[in-house]
């Protein structure tokens, strides 16, 4: 059982937030990289709310790497852990609150709005725009660590799970190293689980990545996937 709250151009996202309202909250952010360009907005809604209320979430909160852009909701790495989650016969449901363009400013902005309802396992897929833009790693860290203290308040008993990242060396080495090292520092520091580094085989990787380079193809899709349920089939079957 998966919902995907997938928000691609301004122009979409009242519509699309005022269709989410009642399942689940999230609140807008303007910021787009120069490759994310306008897409279609689509959501899914269980078809049977009750069943999903009686299951624990697994909530995706990320950019357009969480969100699916360029590829169809379903083919999403969200979308694919969630079919991995049901086949292995798991009472988990996966929420999907990507947003395409999202810094860790705007994640830390909208945060508290998306968890008004409690979550068991929180993947935070945050800090990739934020490299590519070469913005300060000191703000990048503050930004993720106001987002971990949020969701640890709201749902003390909620596991976090940090998705490693990594750049190209654009914004130089040292800058490149820092941004590394960050992911497993915050991880060390707030007892999370990690990782190391979400598009492991499939950054860089001409034929697993749409034409910008950046967002993966479906079968990259696949690949981030699998990536993800290494890490995170144990946290569930505690």
């Amino acid at each position: 059982m998966k919902f995907c709250l997938n928000r691609q151009t301004p122009g979409s996202v009242i519509s699309g937030l005022l269709l989410v309202l009642t399942v689940w909250g999230c609140s807008t952010s303007d910021s787009k990289t120069d490759t994310e360009k306008a897409g279609p907005t689509t959501s899914s809604i269980p078809t049977k709310p009750a069943d999903t209320a009686r299951k624990k979430v697994v909530l995706f909160y990320g950019n357009s790497l969480t969100a699916g852009y360029g590829v169809e909701p379903s083919q999403a790495f969200p979308a694919l852990v969630g079919q991995k989650i049901d086949s292995a016969g798991l009472t988990y449901t996966v929420v999907n609150a990507g947003l395409s363009g999202e810094t860790t400013a705007g994640g830390k902005s909208r945060i508290s709005w998306v968890m008004r309802q409690p979550v068991a396992v929180f993947v935070l897929e945050l800090g990739g725009n934020d490299g590519l833009r070469g913005l300060p790693l000191a703000a990048t860290r503050q930004n993720l660590q106001a987002i971990i203290d949020t969701v640890r308040q709201k749902s003390p008993q909620a596991t976090i799970v940090l998705a490693g990242m990594q750049i190209p060396p654009n914004m130089g080495t040292t800058y490149t190293k820092a941004f590394r090292l960050l992911f497993a520092e915050l991880a060390d520091k707030n007892d999370l689980v990690l990782i190391p580094f979400l598009l492991e085989g499939v950054g860089g990787v001409a034929s697993l990545n749409q034409s910008d380079g950046i967002h993966p193809t479906p079968a990259g899709h696949k690949l981030v996937a699998n990536t993800v349920w290494k890490t995170l089939k144990p946290v569930l079957m505690k």
